[in-house]
């Protein structure tokens, strides 16, 4: 979703505690993105603003980003400009996506002035303007009449708001206000008609408020009786909340953990199917939101190539391994080969060179039927027994390196599998670039000649069961292999899917025998970190860790294992989420 007016306004009554700060740095981390270190009182804030069509958003940061080695023209305009100056005003008009940011500086002739940043939030149309006396000194996107024919923004000229149409600001609306407004729109739906009658309010605000309206029915702009009781309840009760600063700021994401929204107030239109993190400030929130849907976006981006390398490995694979099905099939007739063989030694006497074909007994059948054997014209009896034998022991070799090569692809395509199933499942840039090194050691990937050295691999996915015990589930098959042949003793008990691609789970026994709930706990959460994980009942196999062995020469993550039970086990990423340790 949008950073709203609303939402807005929590914020610039959150940064209010930078109002008579300093500014001690300036930079921009990328094109669209200023970051602003303000000295206060209560020590040194980060302002946190960005441009960005996708994420524009103000707020104070806790995070730390990597500058370029040479700051952009702006960053250079803005410390100019800005630098040393104390921050004397926020600003905001009504409840538009718009904060100005009033510094107090001084020019190259010594004189104090004004100079405002006009931090305009508003989706593909966000800019950050530097603001004298009314003009625009620049932007960090400039926008000329090609771009708008509306409003231009470029050096020199005079700044202007954006085009702004005639809604109600419910902060100060009054219940007839709202309702007079609301009949104008009677005809469409009730979230719709609210965002046409107030200004400043995102869809995710609006359909919160219609839900509560309707009880969860579906309501039009004509709402009357005990609806538009509810309506103008709630639309009160969030006025009140923004006002005095007791707003609940939360993001709710999927039951996979995919964000997708976020407000000031606790979100109930999505009911079950979606969960809530609450935190405690609006700055916190933008800051958790944007950064966590940024770094899924960038692992996504990272990880399409290598999705792209393994479909086309696995493509290329399988058809070769049909390939050499059908030539297998093809010496099927080794036996038949053999047989002619036998019977024209046998039979040589009867045969004379020129005959293109001989009419033998079969003796190795209780009835000797007659067979015809086809001859080559040019070779002599002996000769074509002989062809006959060649093409036997040809079929024979065959059939061992066909036997043998199909075994090495299948096992290939399962190792491919694997990684593709730890791929669907790698949560940061440093799961990817641990697949990326796997791939390239295993030789899937061209080794490049670069001297950076790889980031540290993480550890190990910690969980804790209910009974107080460390289950570890491994991120990659290497770290599956160093998981369950080095780190795991003798005594603790190994887990993994049986005949089902996926991580190898250690429970951390130290000695002990753990009890059932444990290992069915550990059951479920190898059933989650498995290919598995969306099937109705999945089989784990488990058993202690000094009965698991690596095959010689076997690929990364292959190992044998004996001495095992299987459990039976539904999958569960509720109970997998609650027991994981989070770090």
């Amino acid at each position: 979703m949008a950073l709203d007016g609303a939402f807005l306004f929590a914020v610039k009554n959150e940064l209010t505690q930078l109002i008579g700060g300093r500014i001690e740095k300036i930079h921009q981390p990328s094109r669209e993105e200023v970051i602003i270190s303000i000295r206060t009182r209560q020590g040194s804030k980060k302002l946190y603003i960005s441009a960005n069509a996708g994420s524009a958003r103000i707020h104070i940061t806790e995070k730390n980003v990597d500058n370029p080695q040479t700051p952009p023209m702006f960053c250079m305009l803005l410390r100019k400009r800005l630098g040393n100056g104390k921050l004397i005003d926020i600003r905001q008009d009504g409840l538009e996506r718009i904060l100005f940011l009033d510094f107090e500086c001084v020019n190259e002739l010594g004189d104090v002035v004004v100079i405002t940043l006009a931090c305009e939030i508003m989706g593909r149309c966000s800019n950050l303007i530097i603001v004298s006396n009314g003009k625009i000194i620049d932007s960090i996107k400039r926008v000329d009449s090609e771009m708008s024919r509306e409003r231009m923004v470029l050096p020199a000229m005079t700044y202007t708001l954006p085009p702004k149409n005639d809604r109600l600001n419910f902060l100060t609306a009054d219940g007839e206000e709202i309702i007079d407004r609301l009949h104008e729109y009677s005809q469409a739906e009730l979230s719709k008609a609210l965002i046409r009658v107030f200004e400043g309010i995102s869809p995710v605000l609006a359909r919160e408020w219609a839900f509560y309206a309707g009880n969860g029915q579906h309501l039009d702009g004509n709402v009357s009786g005990q609806a538009l009781v509810r309506l103008l309840f709630i639309i009160k009760r969030t006025q009140i909340q923004l006002l005095n600063g007791e707003c609940c700021f939360n993001a709710v994401c999927t039951k996979d953990g995919i964000l997708k929204d976020f407000s000031f107030i606790p979100l109930t239109q999505y009911g079950d199917f979606m969960d809530n993190k609450e935190l405690p400030t609006a700055s916190a929130l933008l800051d958790y939101f944007y950064s966590e849907r940024d770094n899924a976006i960038r692992t996504k981006q990272r990880a399409n190539d290598l999705f792209r390398l393994l479909v086309n490995l696995t493509d290329r694979i399988t058809r070769r391994i049909s390939v050499q099905r059908e030539e297998l099939s093809a010496c099927s007739d080794r036996d038949y080969y053999k047989l002619c063989g036998d019977l024209i030694s046998a039979n040589i006497y009867r045969i004379k060179k020129g005959d293109s074909s001989v009419l033998l007994e079969n003796f190795y059948e209780e009835s000797c039927p007659v067979i015809e054997i086809n001859l080559d014209v040019r070779k002599t009896p002996s000769q074509n027994a002989q062809h006959f034998y060649n093409e036997y022991k040809k079929s024979v070799t065959a059939e061992k390196k066909l036997t043998e090569q199909i075994r090495r692809g299948e096992e290939e395509l399962q190792y491919l599998d694997s990684v593709f199933d730890s791929l669907t499942r790698a949560t940061s840039e440093n799961d990817i670039i641990q697949l990326r090194l796997e791939l390239r050691e295993q030789g899937y990937i061209k080794s490049t000649n670069s001297k950076a050295k790889p980031p540290k691999a993480l550890p190990p996915i910690e969980y804790k069961s209910s009974d107080g015990y460390t289950i570890l589930v491994g991120r990659n098959n290497y770290q599956n292999d160093k998981l369950s042949l080095k780190f795991a003793e003798k005594s603790d008990i190994w887990l993994h899917t049986q005949t089902i691609t996926g991580s190898h789970v250690i429970i951390v026994t130290n000695g002990e025998t753990p009890p059932d709930r444990t290992i069915e706990e550990a059951c479920i959460i190898a059933s989650v970190n498995s290919k598995g994980r969306d099937s109705n009942l999945v089989p784990v196999d488990y058993c202690l860790a000094r009965y698991v062995k690596k095959p010689s020469g076997a690929k990364p993550g292959k190992v044998i294992f004996t001495n095992y039970k299987t459990a039976f086990v539904k999958p569960d990423s509720e109970l997998e989420k609650n027991l994981r340790v989070s770090k």
